[in-house]
């Protein structure tokens, strides 16, 4: 059974057909999509500003996904934003930022607070992305501190969408408990 926990009033809304992994924790103000899947070890807390995760999108194991509360040093605070057909790959750090529709972040990168990355985008492995920083759409970024390497090719566009789609098929099989060959 999956850990997911109110917070202050305020419970995570998870969609009839999305697959959350028995060992994810999802706290408070997270709203997940359909056909949308959280894998094992993966944390994530809405306690003090919201989390939104799109449709058909997938957060993979050990991922970490939180937020910033509003205070006078960031007014209204950051949320984090997560659009549709995203690929969050293994052990990312989101934190209060905004994620465009269509988008693969690479393992191990971390992303802060208000960055912006632009729809149809690839991040490679292990980037880091400073606060406020916006990544423009169709683009590899790659680095610490992301830069710009180079505009996606149509393979790679059709690539966004393939392996969303595989995330999607793949949590259906786990929700039949077909995953044992």
């Amino acid at each position: 059974m999956s850990d997911i926990r109110p917070f202050v009033g305020k419970s995570p809304i998870i969609a009839r057909d999305a697959w959350i992994d028995p060992s994810a924790v999802i706290i408070g103000d997270v709203e997940v999509g359909m056909q949308s899947s959280v894998w094992p070890l993966c944390v994530v807390r809405g306690d003090i500003q919201s989390i939104q995760i799109g449709e058909r999108s997938n957060i993979q194991d050990g991922s970490v996904l939180h937020v910033t509360h509003d205070s006078s040093f960031n007014p209204d605070g950051f949320p984090l934003i997560i659009g549709d057909d995203v690929t969050v790959g293994h052990k990312v750090m989101l934190h209060g930022c905004e994620i465009g529709h269509h988008c693969l972040i690479g393992m191990g990168s971390v992303v802060m607070d208000g960055a912006v990355l632009e729809p149809y985008l690839i991040l490679a492995a292990g980037s880091l992305v400073p606060g406020g920083k916006v990544l423009e759409e169709r683009h590899l970024w790659r680095g610490s501190p992301a830069r710009k390497v180079r505009a996606l090719t149509e393979e790679e566009l059709a690539y966004l969408d393939y392996v969303a789609g595989n995330y999607v098929q793949l949590a259906e099989q786990y929700s039949k408990g077909k995953q044992e060959k």
